[in-house]
């Protein structure tokens, strides 16, 4: 059974008490080793991903933070991340994964989607919420994330009515979900299965907002055109 190994968090434990770039210099093999270990991981999943959907590609995220303009120096991230993107043409969305000492957490949606998409995604509720709403207040789909998140704007987006009875949906910039897991569970011989089960409990959701995407307001394919 593939699972994610102890010595990653364990490595990741250590590189939080000590990031900088001495330390990390003297541990780059260390790194090296456990990068392969996760990897191997992270490929299972995106097999697991692969069963039920279609993913277009895996990225794994470097360790180096952008520091240029934050307040925190700290040279090196303290978690390992992966995201999966679903085939972009018909389907839409991606998957997300982080391993972090007791931050570990997977999570998948529609982050910052570009003014298109966004402006499309905003007139579809606009016009009719039931269906988002179906989705998000179904018994499964809470049982995995709770609600649904996302960075918001303050009051309504340029061109929208701020009393909408949908602008709680509209004011948002992301659409997305996520569910935390502790170092017990990320350990365990089931976290790939929980992780799978989780990804699989978004299906709904990403079928709605791709089917959104891939048409215009009168629901005419927008692909064959």
């Amino acid at each position: 059974m593939i699972q994610v190994p102890e010595s990653s968090l364990s490595f990741l434990k250590a590189l939080i008490e000590n990031n900088n770039r001495v330390w990390f210099e003297e541990h780059k093999n260390e790194f090296k080793e456990e990068e392969q270990k996760l990897k191997i991981f992270y490929n299972s999943v995106l097999e697991d991903l692969n069963e039920n959907d279609s993913i277009e590609k895996m990225k794994i995220f470097r360790i180096y933070r952008d520091v240029r303009f934050s307040k925190d120096k700290t040279p090196y991230k303290n978690h390992r991340g992966v995201s999966f993107s679903r085939t972009t043409e018909n389907l839409r969305g991606g998957y997300y994964l982080r391993i972090s000492p007791g931050e570990s957490m997977m999570a998948g949606g529609f982050f910052q989607p570009n003014s298109a998409d966004l402006m499309r995604i905003r007139k579809e509720f606009e016009t009719d919420d039931t269906e988002i709403r179906e989705i998000i207040a179904n018994d499964n789909f809470k049982s995995f994330f709770g609600k649904l998140e996302g960075d918001e704007v303050k009051s309504a987006p340029r061109g929208f009515d701020k009393n909408h009875a949908a602008i709680d949906l509209i004011r948002k910039k992301s659409f997305i979900v996520s569910r935390k897991f502790t170092d017990k569970e990320v350990l365990a011989l089931n976290f790939r299965e929980k992780l799978k089960e989780s990804y699989l409990a978004l299906r709904p959701f990403f079928d709605y907002m791709s089917d959104v995407l891939t048409t215009d307001i009168n629901g005419v394919s927008v692909l064959e055109r």
